[in-house]
């Protein structure tokens, strides 16, 4: 597993990345579970992810992020990275970020891969 927290802050919200190996659509669960064993994930505003399944293809979840789940998957489909979850974080500053939160989201998927390719390479 690999996780870089305070990736990004803007506005009074702070962003974190999450990201490891997974078997299936139940590693994905197990692997949220986990992540949100910890409190201040488990309170956060949005726990958006993606992963590309090589038995089930590719999988999302905005988690009333709109339209980040979609970001993180082509970004992984871009990677080709399969059978890998990627897990952006946001707790919500109290501030709307209009389309900057895409922006935000594609610097952690950003900081995620180029952890996981010095952690792999």
């Amino acid at each position: 597993m690999i996780r870089l927290e305070n990736v990004v802050s803007d506005r009074g919200s702070r962003y974190a990345v999450t990201g490891g190996v997974v078997a299936g659509r139940a590693g994905i669960d197990a692997f949220l579970r986990d992540l949100k064993r910890e409190k201040k994930f488990a309170k956060a505003t949005h726990n958006s992810w993606a992963a590309i399944l090589s038995d089930e293809g590719p999988v999302r979840n905005d988690d009333g992020e709109s339209g980040a789940g979609a970001v993180i998957l082509k970004m992984l489909d871009r990677e080709g990275l399969t059978d890998c979850v990627v897990v952006v974080t946001r707790w919500y500053g109290g501030v709307h970020l209009g389309g900057d939160r895409f922006a935000h989201v594609v610097t952690c998927v950003r900081a995620f891969l180029e952890a996981w390719r010095k952690d792999t390479g």
